[in-house]
């Protein structure tokens, strides 16, 4: 029987999928681009747990958090699947949607996703926005560190957000439903 020739995207995706990382760094495939980053820095961290603490103890629907969840999501143009990992990705309890996951999972489902920014921040600011934007995930919250604000992304349409609403480190940020709180952001000054 004839196989059919592989595509350039094709041997990407493979390539990708085959990598051995070292302990600690993550690999993502973001837009036709393999993407390494190391391990993340303490305030990194912290901010990650700020964020996580607030939405388990204080979201209206009880959500469940992965760190470091692989999702797959649709690419631009003709490159293969993105495959991207958040720091953080919140899906309501009820939807048990990480029990048996395979490790490379499609975002249907998946309320928000968090990402702080670090050595890369293009790929947190732009690149990674794009990606969600198409899942489509409902909600995207970037903790700019550089910048010392937060922003959500919200109303996803094609590749990007038609919301947005940008705050500095120390204010209040309005997490709209499924969540329904007041983000307190000061533990991030």
């Amino acid at each position: 029987m004839p196989h059919e020739p592989l595509t350039q995207a094709d041997v990407l995706l493979e390539g990708f999928l085959a990598l051995d990382t070292p302990e600690g760094f993550r690999a993502e495939l973001i837009e036709g681009e393999i993407v390494v980053t190391p391990p993340p820095d303490g305030d990194h961290e912290d901010y990650i747990g700020v964020i996580l603490e607030q939405v388990i103890t204080r979201s209206r629907t009880r959500m469940r958090f992965s760190g470091n969840k692989g999702l797959k999501l649709t690419s631009g143009g003709r490159c293969p699947k993105n495959h991207v990992v958040p720091d953080g990705t919140f899906a309501p309890t009820d939807l048990r949607l990480y029990r048996g996951a395979d490790p490379w999972m499609p975002c249907e489902g998946v309320a928000l996703v968090v990402e702080v920014t670090s050595t890369k921040p293009r790929a947190d600011r732009t690149d990674k926005r794009h990606c969600y934007a198409r899942g489509p995930i409902p909600l995207y919250l970037l903790v700019d560190r550089e910048q010392s604000s937060v922003t959500l992304f919200s109303d996803p349409e094609g590749d990007d957000y038609r919301q947005h609403c940008t705050i500095p480190f120390g204010k209040q940020l309005a997490l709209p439903a499924p969540f329904s709180f007041e983000l307190e952001t000061e533990e991030l000054i």
